[in-house]
């Protein structure tokens, strides 16, 4: 596990290639909430989302370890690819990334865009994963799953920032893919000591991490079928789970419905554009405002990078 000064140094690296995202708090959101709302704008970073910070830091160290690395591959809906291509580009490591069928044409883009090579395979991100990881037997690539150590110390400077930006929170609402974004949120919070309550948000039609936090154990659900594209998890981390439930106080679940509406409401109250998965923690926020009423919480816009056709059929529902 790592420390406050690890922490501190990935941040540094990270800050090599951008500078800290805003935090901030909009008055829109507290008067439609009824509380302090401050919103940490990830969906800022060069790729849109904050996995990239993850991506940044997993591959500098996997350029020290192996510098004659052939390359790496994965799986993803668009932003872990996309971060893992951005790093790749700046480090000159070879990056190839499988999506499923019918992926998000914009996301597909950008991460050709950025230098990555394109597969698309299976039915859902879980059946891309296996593909993937198939080709890297075959291959001889490196495998680059969705959760691991340095991705959770890389994405946890997005929530050093926020907790070093904003007044204390009472609560902070973070969404759960495969879990590096909230694990390291509760790893940032613990080393600060403070007791903000964090909170995990899943899809209800993709709930495998509410279902395992609540059972004690790794659940896996046999659909992930969310507009949310980056909430689309049916094989829980069980790494990631375990920090999870020692270290977040509940999991909400949150359905399209109401993901749609808190894309509006950035739209509205802030000018900024969400993805699903951006804005499920307001959404969970909203479902949960009478808790939190008068008090201070805190949310992280993840990502941005929601196709224009998504976008329209949600902001005009």
């Amino acid at each position: 596990m790592f420390s406050l000064d690890d922490l501190e140094a990935s941040a540094a690296l990270v800050h090599q290639y951008f500078p800290a995202t805003p935090a901030f708090a909009w008055p829109l959101l507290a008067q439609r909430v009824g509380c302090e709302v401050w919103v940490k704008h990830e969906n800022h970073t060069p790729v849109g989302a904050f996995k990239v910070r993850g991506g940044l830091v997993f591959m500098d160290r996997l350029k020290r370890r192996q510098p004659d690395c052939p390359g790496v591959i994965s799986a993803t809906r668009g932003n872990h690819g996309q971060s893992l291509a951005y790093a790749g580009g700046k480090l000159g490591i070879k990056v190839t990334i499988v999506v499923p069928v019918g992926n998000s044409a914009e996301k597909n883009g950008a991460m050709r865009a950025l230098g990555a090579e394109l597969i698309e395979y299976g039915a859902d991100f879980d059946e891309a994963r296996g593909h993937a990881e198939a080709l890297a037997a075959e291959r001889g690539l490196l495998f680059a799953p969705s959760y691991h150590p340095d991705l959770v110390e890389g994405v946890a400077t997005w929530a050093l920032e926020l907790f070093r930006a904003a007044p204390k929170l009472d609560v902070l609402y973070a969404p759960i893919g495969l879990g590096s974004g909230i694990a390291g949120a509760i790893r940032a919070r613990d080393l600060l000591g403070l007791d903000t309550e964090i909170i995990g948000v899943q899809s209800t039609e993709a709930p495998s991490y509410a279902l395992s936090y609540a059972a004690g154990h790794v659940v896996q659900t046999n659909s992930a079928n969310t507009n949310a594209d980056g909430l689309a998890t049916r094989q829980p981390s069980a790494a990631a789970l375990d920090v999870i439930r020692a270290g977040a106080s509940g999991i909400v679940t949150v359905n399209d419905t109401e993901i749609a509406e808190t894309v509006r409401a950035y739209w509205t109250d802030t000018h900024n554009l969400a993805e699903g998965a951006g804005a499920a923690p307001l959404a969970a926020l909203l479902q949960q405002r009478d808790r939190w009423a008068g008090k201070r919480a805190g949310v992280v816009l993840s990502g941005g990078n929601i196709d224009l056709a998504l976008f329209r059929d949600w902001i005009l529902a």
